[in-house]
């Protein structure tokens, strides 16, 4: 089935109404923004299939396939248990490079620890099955250490690159007691991870070998990213990351790199009080692309390199959870020009995802009980 179609059944059925369309001007000229699905619970994450169906996480536990006629299915089995609690649940979804031979589907989710009240983000693998109602032969293939008593940052993109390797961005589970674990490398709190699609470590990852160091670990210091995209252009990975009260980032992830968290940040603690850095900050830290405050809180990244907009290819799309609008950000390679807020005051949803679709068009996940799907497309 081409996209056309896919897009033409998503349209006409009745779990919405094409009269909810809205128009908006950008910048680049006008873009309709259009209802496709709705009716999900906490959304988190989706993925287009080779026949351009969807797969989405709810964070409530469940995975959804959107058929080609629009509905959602029934909870697919087979997806492990879940922490569904705070901002735990099940978080992210990607497919494997070579799915359309191996069927193998990635899940982040908050995994329970062996001890009361612990948890941690974790990603396993299995095989979807053909009619979409099962994944079988599920193995879990990363769990963040340590496990602890928190609710809150699990990080949780998965993105893999130009290579196979598997990239998955971690949280630094918020409280001042733990987030300083961000800066060590025996811990997996605040990384960015890479390993094989089987969870088994490549040894050209920058920690391995090292005393002390979890050999997973390919960038540390980070906060809660909830964005990860392939830069289309260098093949690098990208990452969108929650700052504190303010200073929210745009990271390009450096083999090995130190990006500073908690150590440096444009951000103030919730309360308002400054962070200062130490006398003995590091000389070697990354700096980001770039930073915005106050935090529009960003949740999900994508690049664009698709046909329909022709004024943005390369540019980069980043959701908005406080901000409640899509940026956009003017990239020249990989040189930050400048941002827009697509939508402004009349647009009121938390987009948690940005995933662009087959058909060129962008898709939006929004974030709440009930959730939409929204597809955006040059204005006819």
């Amino acid at each position: 089935m081409s996209s056309k179609t896919l897009i033409a059944l998503l349209c006409s059925t009745t779990l919405v109404s094409p009269a909810l369309a809205q128009d908006y001007e950008t910048e680049s000229g006008a873009v309709t923004l259009t209802p496709v699905v709705e009716g999900l619970q906490f959304p988190w994450g989706m993925v287009f299939l080779p026949d351009d169906t969807m797969l989405v996480t709810e964070r409530s536990g469940n995975l959804r396939h959107i058929r080609s006629d629009g509905t959602i299915s029934d909870p697919i089995a087979g997806v492990p248990d879940v922490v569904f609690e705070g901002q735990g649940g099940l978080l992210d979804v990607a497919i494997d490079p070579d799915f359309a031979s191996n069927g193998y589907v990635y899940v982040s989710y908050a995994e329970a620890g062996n001890e009361p009240g612990t948890n941690s983000t974790a990603v396993a693998r299995g095989v979807l099955g053909e009619d979409m109602s099962e994944i079988t032969d599920v193995d879990v293939i990363f769990s963040q250490q340590p496990k602890l008593p928190s609710t809150l940052h699990f990080g949780s993109r998965l993105t893999f690159d130009n290579d196979g390797y598997l990239f998955i961005t971690t949280g630094e589970r918020s409280d001042a007691q733990f987030r300083v674990q961000a800066q060590d490398l025996g811990s997996h709190l605040g990384k960015v991870i890479r390993i094989m699609p089987d969870g088994s470590v490549p040894q050209d990852n920058p920690f391995v070998g090292i005393d002390g160091a979890l050999p997973e670990i390919w960038s540390y210091g980070h906060r809660n990213m909830q964005g990860a995209a392939l830069h289309p252009g260098s093949g690098e990975v990208w990452v969108a990351e929650h700052g504190p009260r303010g200073g929210d980032e745009l990271n390009k992830i450096i083999k090995g790199g130190n990006f500073g968290w908690p150590l440096l940040t444009e951000g103030t603690e919730y309360s308002g009080q400054p962070i200062n850095p130490p006398s003995d900050l590091p000389s070697d830290l990354v700096e980001a692309e770039r930073t915005w405050v106050p935090s529009p809180a960003p949740s999900g990244l994508a690049f664009y390199d698709g046909d329909l907009f022709a004024d943005w290819q390369g540019d980069a799309f980043m959701g908005a959870l406080a901000g409640t609008d899509l940026i956009r950000i003017d990239l020249d390679g990989e040189e930050v020009l400048g941002d827009e807020f697509l939508f402004g005051d009349d647009f009121s949803h938390r987009v948690r995802d940005v995933v662009q679709g087959p058909d060129g068009a962008l898709y939006l996940v929004t974030d709440g009980d009930p959730g939409q799907i929204l597809r955006l497309s040059p204005a006819q």
